[in-house]
This record gives C-alpha cells, sequence and structure tokens, in this order.
C-alpha cells in the first residue's frame, strides 16, 4: 500500500510545486524556500534537534507557548519549525525568527522526507494537531525519532476515512510514538486507527495556553485610537467564501440602527483578498483596504484587513469579535484568541473543529452562537446597545479561557522523558517500500 502511495506522491508533488510556482507570479513570496519542499536545506549545526511541525498559521499560533516552554526547558538544543502554507511560515517568522531555524515541510516523497531529517537531524518530532503522513512517519520509525502528536485532534468522519486505507495509516504508528489528545474522545478515535493505547493520552487544547500579551493589547488600542475610530466596530476574523454575503447582509441591517457602525473583514486565506474587494465593490459598498488606507475614512462601512499577522490586534481592538467558518459548513476556526482578549465572541453553528470548545464558551457566557444572518444581526445590535453586556460576555469568555489553561505543562511532562533518552543513532538502511 505504501509503495503505490509513493508513487502516487512522486506523480502529485510536481503538480503541487507548479501551483506553488504559479502562485509566485501574483506573490513572490510563494517562491520563497522553494528547495525545501522537496527536503534541501542548509543542515542544521550542533547537536541534533527539536523539530516542531505547524502546518499553518493557526497551529503556528497555537504552538507559541509550547515554543517558549521548550527553549526555556532546552535552551542548548536547536529548534526546528516547519510549516506547510506561506501564511504560517510569515507567521513562523514574525514570531520565532530569533529562536528557530523555520522551513517548509518537504512534500511526502521518500527521496523528500529523506532528505528533509538528514538535514534537521531531530531528537524529537512534534506534530500539531493531526498531520499523518505516511513516509514522513515511516522515515521517522527506520531512524529511532519519537514522534509526538501535540494537542491532537481526530474527526469521526477521518476515522473512516483512514480506516478505508487500511495498512497505509495503521503501519505510521511506532512504539515511541505518543499521542497527547486534546479530549478523551480525540484520544479514543487515534486508538481506532492504531495508535498505542498506552502511548496515548488526554491533556486538553494547547490553545487555551495561548498568551497574547500586553503587546499585542497596545496594538489594538493604538489600531483603535489612531485608524478606526471612535464608532462602533465589529471584526469578523478568519472568513470563507459564501460566508462574506452573509456577513455583509447583518450589517447592513445593523447599519439601520447603528450608521457608523464599521465591519472589519479578514479573509482566512490571504489569495482571496482580491475576490474579497471585488465583492464589496460589486455591492457598491464603500470599503478602505488595510494596505492602503492610512486610517479608515469616517464614511467607510468596511475596512478588508488584507494583510497577514494582525487578527489578533484587530480583534483587540474591536467591540465585538465574529469568528469566521461557523457559517459556512467549515467547522469553525479558533474561537479562544477573542475571548482571551475579553471581547465578546459571536460565532455560527458550524463548529465541528472545536465543538467542545464552542459549547463550553456558550454555555459560560462567553459567546453567543446564532444560526443565520438575522440572529447575528439581532445579536451584533444587542452587544452594540449594552455596554454592560459585552463587559459581561467578554468577562465570562476571558475566565473560561484563564480556567482551563495548563495543556503545555501537562505536555512537556510527556515529552521530558523522551528528551532525557539518547539521541537517536545512524538509521537504519531503507527497506524496500511494500
Amino acid at each position: 500500500m505504501r509503495r503505490l502511495y509513493s508513487c502516487l506522491t512522486a506523480v502529485l508533488a510536481p503538480l503541487a510545486f507548479s501551483a506553488v510556482l504559479c502562485r509566485g507570479l501574483r506573490d513572490r513570496r510563494y517562491w520563497t524556500g522553494l528547495l525545501e519542499r522537496f527536503g534541501w536545506g542548509p543542515p542544521v549545526g550542533g547537536s541534533a534537534s527539536i523539530w516542531l511541525h505547524a502546518v499553518s498559521l493557526g497551529e503556528v499560533t497555537a504552538a507559541a507557548a509550547l515554543v517558549r516552554a521548550l527553549r526555556a526547558r532546552y535552551p542548548g538544543s536547536p529548534f526546528v519549525l516547519s510549516t506547510a502554507t506561506q501564511t504560517g511560515r510569515a507567521r513562523a517568522q514574525e514570531l520565532f525568527a530569533d529562536q528557530a531555524d523555520i522551513r517548509f515541510l518537504p512534500y511526502d516523497t521518500p527521496g523528500s522526507v529523506a532528505r528533509f531529517l538528514a538535514r534537521i537531524r531531530p531528537r524529537l518530532a512534534i506534530i500539531m494537531e493531526t498531520e499523518l503522513w505516511p513516509n514522513l512517519l515511516h522515515e521517522c520509525r527506520r531512524r529511532g525519532v519519537p514522534v509526538v502528536f501535540a494537542s491532537a485532534r481526530l474527526t469521526q468522519r477521518s476515522v473512516s476515512r483512514y480506516r478505508r486505507f487500511g495498512t497505509l495509516f495503521s503501519g505510521v504508528w511506532a512504539s515511541n510514538t505518543l499521542v497527547a489528545a486534546q479530549t478523551a474522545e480525540d484520544a479514543e478515535r487515534f486508538i481506532a486507527i492504531g495508535a498505542p493505547r498506552a502511548g496515548t493520552h488526554v491533556i486538553g487544547n494547547m490553545k487555551f495556553d495561548m498568551q497574547l500579551g500586553d503587546a499585542i493589547i497596545e496594538q489594538g488600542r493604538a489600531l483603535r485610537l489612531r485608524y478606526l475610530g471612535p464608532r462602533p466596530v465589529w471584526v469578523a476574523g478568519s472568513t470563507h467564501a459564501g460566508e462574506e454575503e452573509q456577513l455583509l447582509e447583518a450589517h447592513a441591517a445593523l447599519l439601520h440602527e447603528f450608521a457608523d457602525a464599521l465591519l472589519v473583514l479578514v479573509p482566512r486565506h490571504p489569495q482571496r483578498f482580491d475576490s474579497v474587494s471585488s465583492l464589496l465593490t460589486r455591492n457598491g459598498i464603500r470599503f478602505d483596504r488595510r494596505s492602503l488606507a492610512d486610517a479608515v475614512r469616517p464614511d467607510a462601512q468596511v475596512l478588508l484587513a488584507d494583510t497577514v499577522g494582525e487578527l489578533a490586534a484587530l480583534y483587540a481592538a474591536a467591540d465585538v469579535a465574529f469568528v469566521g467558518g461557523s457559517l459556512v459548513p467549515v467547522g469553525g476556526h479558533n474561537l479562544l484568541e477573542p475571548a482571551a482578549l475579553g471581547v465578546p465572541v459571536i460565532t455560527g453553528p458550524y463548529n465541528a473543529n472545536s465543538k467542545e470548545i464552542a459549547r463550553l464558551l456558550v454555555e459560560t457566557g462567553g459567546a453567543v452562537e446564532v444560526e443565520d444572518v438575522s440572529a447575528l444581526s439581532g445579536a451584533l445590535g444587542r452587544l452594540f446597545a449594552g455596554p454592560a453586556l459585552r463587559e459581561r460576555v467578554g468577562a465570562r469568555g476571558r475566565e473560561f479561557v484563564d480556567a482551563h489553561r495548563g495543556s503545555v505543562e501537562r505536555l512537556i511532562d510527556l515529552i521530558d522523558p523522551l528528551l532525557a533518552a539518547p539521541a537517536p543513532g545512524k538509521p537504519r538502511p531503507a527497506a524496500v517500500i511494500r
């Protein structure tokens, strides 16, 4: 099965690389680290490294507390952070440029992953959430590199999908693989696809341990004072196609009650900035683009945040935060970021990516769940009309986040024995793929 998979990745990798090259014609940042996608890059100097993989921007942000803890605990170990997206790499550079060797994760072909691991020489691999790459995990096992899935989660639908591929995924688990799951349900799902029960633990969600810090709060205050102004402001973060239309409809209804209200739209994917701009133009909406405007015009109804890495500061500047991916069946994004800042949170009904967090946050009064556009505009109206209500919802959200911290400490307790063991030696000769 893995032989067939490897043949398939060998065919698909050049196609994926071609797509990156084409994107680079419009945005030259996509041409950064091109050879890293095939495992090339300078070797890591010094002793064996600690390697952490966070696939995209959200996972990189969630990993910040873990990176800080590992750097403090193991200051002499080289640290490698890999990501798979351009936005993830940009966020990693912003957060960890002086602390880590930042690279793209290579395509999952046998040669690419072998080159990658030979260059970074990891003594431990930490993979955020769920990234089951068969060739990568096989090569880690061959080299004796322990693998930890951190803050791991798995949906029931994914369990069924992995099971359909039989030994391709059931064969990725090794005796030195640990699963540090977000919930007991996640743990059982990993066990169902072959993870060793003895190596599967529940630590909670590391996103609770994010430390946004005073700097983000100060950036938010500065944005509000010098850029957004004193008008009512709500931020819709990490939005998707089909969702912006609903948000604009809700904002149009809100303007009947709060004529100077401002919607800050933050699309999830930078490649959609121009298409969202076109949507606003087609609808005759007065808007500014963050990348072009020195300040938001008083008559602008919408600010299109077409920059990367500012979402937390924009949440900190807002009166109310809507978290996207939840009015369309995407599964929702990080509700904890605005909640940790004490900003009232609104979410739609689609929260499969963090179902338990959404349920508990709503139950504790730290978030409002809405079913449709009408309910969204109504919730916005109530929150804008009631400063005491905004304060109460925001405070309960912040208290909820504070009460659930500690996942990073529990994860470090699992990692310490693995890093106390001798670093992996020379890999065994490569076996025939079968």
